[in-house]
């Protein structure tokens, strides 16, 4: 039975912790949520950490974070939505576990976080265009994470039935869990 972790990627807004809570209870597998993680260790939300000790702080907790999940099996765990950016953490992940990037239209995205104030990159006032080119700034990283699953107009359920059908084909010897 393969014990790698199953990693959730991608954007904010696509889904990660929703569609990482049920891929977990399906599997019964136990589920970690990076960024609620980081918020219980710190004592803030990630909107506090941004704003009291800066971006840069925020990327070394994560990549705490990555190597210490990374040493772990068996988990289902849900990313931050830059944390898979830098390269050493994006092969860390991928060296150790299954990554499944979700990817979303922009639009979808703009709808979705339409709103979501606790989300710190966005807290500008041309929010839905920075959004846009973030998203863009981020594509290639997010190319390069070895599964994509698009949730653009899909329920969690429906997502997650994606993800389960990938992991058996991955996986001849049965589901995952």
């Amino acid at each position: 039975m393969d014990e790698r972790n199953i990693v959730i990627a991608g954007f904010m807004g696509t889904g990660k912790s929703a569609v990482g809570r049920e891929l977990a209870r399906r599997l019964a597998r136990p589920f970690v949520d990076m960024d609620a993680l980081i918020e219980e260790r710190e004592g803030r939300t990630i909107s506090q950490i941004f704003a009291e000790s800066g971006e840069p702080y925020f990327r070394r907790l994560e990549a705490e974070i990555i190597e210490e999940l990374a040493a772990r099996q068996g988990l289902v765990i849900a990313t931050g939505g830059g944390a898979l950016i830098p390269e050493h953490n994006r092969k860390r992940m991928t060296d150790t576990g299954i990554v499944i990037c979700l990817w979303a239209e922009p639009e979808a995205l703009i709808e979705r976080l339409a709103e979501d104030s606790s989300r710190p990159l966005l807290a500008r006032p041309d929010w839905k265009d920075h959004l846009r080119r973030l998203l863009a700034q981020r594509r290639t990283a997010y190319l390069r994470l070895p599964y994509h699953v698009d949730t653009t107009g899909k329920r969690v359920a429906q997502v997650v039935d994606e993800i389960l059908a990938l992991l058996r084909q991955m996986n001849s010897r049965g589901p995952i869990g």
